[in-house]
């Protein structure tokens, strides 16, 4: 029997016996063609050339995907999920008799095995950089939950479907014997296991990785990955070794190889940190150096009989994650892994399956069943260990399902074990129908049941209004940059925090995820206690000195912790709401995006990270918030509230008829203790709706009665007819203060700002503070814009979605 050698890359094909081919073809093998209209004569046909036709099969897949991907938006999908119906569309082709000459032509004899080996580059690299991300360390702080999950999880499920081996051998081994394979030996042992890779990827989509339950479905992952990487490659060493010398010298290479990497590579991974100047990226010669060394011990883990990527795996384990290293490393190969080669490889891994299920087959039958009760039994095993750990019914079915899902790496664990020949095509089909069935489940379950922001819904009223009076002031502070330090500790003196009335600050220093898969949250003062140290080496170092030494100057007035959040930028909002509803915080103090100087001139402007937070926090913080616009000088002046002699001119914006405006006078009320401050009210009224606002202005007066009394407040009532005035009053007396505090007034309706919302441009600022803050305004003063806590029903799944 021969081959059409039309529909190959060779010249000829014959079947010798079985499965063996004789194949004949040029050496060297054409790589390149001379085009459409030339190669007749020589044989450099586009359709005959390696790189050509390898070119060309890449179009069509990455076509095939990003229409599949496209198609199927709408039901919100796993992202790998496209890229295997793509396979499975692929595949299904060659079948169909219209169109399996034409994949004939596309995908001939010879180039599966040809992409196959280039987009496991992908593959690899991907293991590589779930090793970078992961935290090692972790394994030793992880809680008592995430190990006794984990274990639970794994152990449970394969002591229970090894009874039937156990009990049933004969009939076992006949299945086995009609399979031709260990299909239901595999299905049990992969589907026992949780994979940290591919429970990151799901929790990232699905934007909870940041939650408790996120944290600890990660963390029980990583007891698990770890865990089955070891006894994983123990099995494959005693499996492949043919006799005791080589099992022994395998064992040992395979122990010299986990110990090496660790103790020569890490060490030159930090000496390449220190040799970082600090803020600057790392030199590409370094990186470079690292990606060669992952070739390097895939090949020696080839040698030992393990697959290639445990070598890969090791060496990212090795890699000190986060920044600068880690997160060069990550950056440097996430377009070539995550997004260009990673989709090739999971498409061409579908399209080496057979479909063509028979249902009637007892292997099909047996193995379906083993995958079936394999998850339930894992199942129901994290689920009651989860209820066990006091967790909530919801949380607990949640992280059940976590545990449970599917992904990438269970498609690169079946591709290599169909290509071993340890499962057949029809068992590999079956496999790559079960993974995309779990993930779908797990996906669009975990989704309808997990909601991060239920904990806010109902929650009490929290702000500066429902406070008594001398009552503790509980400010959260939320920074980002260096220069976000020096302004809120004036805001803090804004406050007049005294022994009488003491103010409890918690500052939040949030970092952008990069480089880890794990989020990290620490609480310094915690850290300090346990390490029995201050010299420790921290992510915020300059925040926390700059904090000590404020509470140091304000002692037995202001009492001061700090944390550190690492979290992906679309999930901050995340860490700084869950501390102010812990920590019971009156108000949350947020650094605005952007940073001006006097001139005018964009300093900094951050609109990916902090003002999607911003906007967030404001949506669903459990407290009132405030955003803080400061310019860059407005710190320097000699008026700064720091100075011994000097005074700070703080205006307060009142309309009056909303909570937010409420909430800035009992800010005021704080301030005008400040003997250095001079407070000015001013009280804009609008001309035309003076009668109609009688009733509202009794009420307005009992609330200001006090500033009006005050000996160091100014007290003033400014009639507008529209936004114009208003914008030409706030004109004449920007510069004659340093410091506004405005209501953001949000989605009521005012004469006094009639018009201005429509020029506005940041409406998160309110229409009054978005006019303050404009650069057009050439002013150096700091505004604050606050807004009281936000009234919400017990539903609060629209706003995360």
């Amino acid at each position: 029997m021969s081959i059409n050698s039309n529909y190959t890359l060779f010249n000829e094909i014959k079947r010798l016996n079985g499965p063996i081919y004789k194949v004949c073809f040029e050496a060297p093998p054409h790589i390149v063609s001379d085009g459409l209209w030339g190669g007749h004569d020589n044989g450099r046909r586009p359709m005959k050339s390696f790189l050509t036709l390898f070119e060309l099969q890449l179009i069509i897949i990455f076509a095939l995907t990003q229409i599949c991907s496209f198609l199927l938006k709408p039901l919100r999908l796993p992202q790998f999920l496209p890229q295997m119906i793509a396979g499975l569309i692929l595949g299904v082709s060659f079948e169909l008799k219209p169109m399996d000459t034409y994949m004939d032509k596309l995908f001939p004899y010879g180039t599966h095995d040809v992409i196959s080996s280039i987009s496991s580059l992908g593959m690899m690299f991907f293991v590589f950089i779930n090793g970078v991300q992961m935290d090692f360390s972790l394994i030793t702080r992880t809680g008592k939950k995430a190990w006794i999950i984990s274990i639970i999880g794994f152990s449970v499920p394969l002591c229970v479907l090894f009874i039937p081996l156990l009990t049933l051998p004969g009939k076992v081994e006949a299945i086995q014997k009609i399979d031709g394979g260990n299909g239901i030996l595999v299905a049990m042992l992969t589907h026992s296991l949780s994979t940290f890779g591919t429970i990151a990827s799901l929790l990232s989509e699905l934007q909870i990785q940041n939650s408790e339950l996120g944290r600890l479905s990660l963390s029980s992952a990583l007891v698990c990955d770890i865990l089955t990487a070891i006894i994983q490659s123990n099995i494959v060493v005693l499996v492949t070794s043919p006799d005791s010398t080589t099992l022994l010298r395998n064992l040992f290479l395979l122990y010299i190889l986990i110990v090496l990497i660790p103790l020569v590579c890490r060490p030159i991974m930090f000496w390449i940190i220190k040799r970082t100047p600090e803020g600057r990226p790392v030199k590409d010669s370094y990186l470079y150096v690292i990606i060669s060394m992952v070739f390097v011990f895939g090949i020696l883990s080839v040698k030992i009989n393990q697959e290639f990527a445990i070598g890969a795996f090791i060496l990212g384990l090795s890699v000190p994650e986060g920044p600068p290293l880690g997160s060069a490393l990550v950056k440097k190969l996430q377009f070539f892994c995550t997004t260009f080669f990673l989709p090739i490889f999971v498409t061409t891994c579908v399209l080496k399956a057979d479909f063509s299920m028979d249902v009637s087959s007892s292997v099909m039958v047996y193995t379906g069943l083993a995958v079936l009760v394999t998850h339930l039994v894992k199942m129901t095993a994290c689920f009651i260990t989860a209820l066990c750990c006091k967790m909530p019914v919801t949380d607990a079915l949640c992280i059940s399902l976590i545990l449970n899902t599917k992904g990438v790496i269970e498609v690169g664990i079946y591709s290599s074990a169909f290509d071993d020949q340890i499962i057949n095509r029809k068992t590999f089909g079956m496999m790559m129908i079960s993974i995309m069935i779990i993930a779908t489940i797990v996906h669009w379950s975990v989704k309808l049941l997990y909601d991060p922001s239920r904990k806010y819904a109902g929650y009490q009223k929290r702000n500066m209004m429902g406070l008594k009076r001398n009552s503790e002031l509980r400010i959260l502070v939320t920074l980002q940059k260096q220069n976000h330090i020096s302004a809120a500790t004036n805001f803090l003196d804004l406050c007049c925090p005294t022994q009488e009335k003491p103010i409890t600050v918690d500052v939040l220093h949030v970092i952008e995820l990069v480089g880890r898969a794990l989020p990290l949250f620490i609480h310094h003062r915690l850290q300090r206690q346990a390490s029995g140290s201050t010299s420790s080496k921290s992510y915020s170092d300059n925040v926390i000195l700059a904090f000590d030494i404020y509470e140091h100057d304000n002692q037995n007035a202001v009492s001061i912790n700090t944390y550190t959040a690492i979290s992906p930028p679309n999930l901050m909002f995340e860490d700084v709401c869950n501390l102010a509803l812990d920590k019971v915080a009156t108000i949350i103090i947020l650094p605005f995006h952007i940073r001006w100087s006097s001139d005018g001139e964009v300093e900094s402007d951050d609109k990916k990270v902090l003002r999607a937070l911003n906007r967030r926090v404001l949506e669903i913080a459990p407290c009132s918030v405030g955003i803080l616009v400061t310019r860059a000088n407005s710190m320097q002046k000699p008026t700064s509230i720091k100075s011994e002699y000097s005074t700070t001119r703080l205006a307060i914006i009142y309309l009056g008829g909303n909570d937010d405006d409420e909430e800035v006078l009992c800010l005021a009320k704080r301030a005008m203790n400040n003997p250095k401050i001079n407070l000015v009210v001013y009280r804009l009224i609008a001309k035309e709706n003076i009668e109609e606002l009688e009733e509202f202005m009794v009420i307005g007066d009992e609330m200001l009665e006090e500033f009006k009394h005050a000996e160091n407040v100014r007290y003033q009532e400014v009639f507008t007819k529209n936004g114009s005035q208003t914008a030409s009053f706030l004109r004449e007396i920007v510069n004659e203060h340093d410091f506004f505090i405005v209501g953001r007034r949000h989605e009521t309706q005012s004469p006094q700002t009639d018009g201005l919302a429509e020029w506005s441009e940041f409406p998160e600022l309110g229409a009054i503070g978005d006019f303050l803050a404009s650069p057009d305004l050439n002013s150096s003063a700091s505004v604050l814009v606050v807004q009281q806590q936000l009234s919400r029903t017990n539903d609060l799944k629209g706003w995360i979605l």
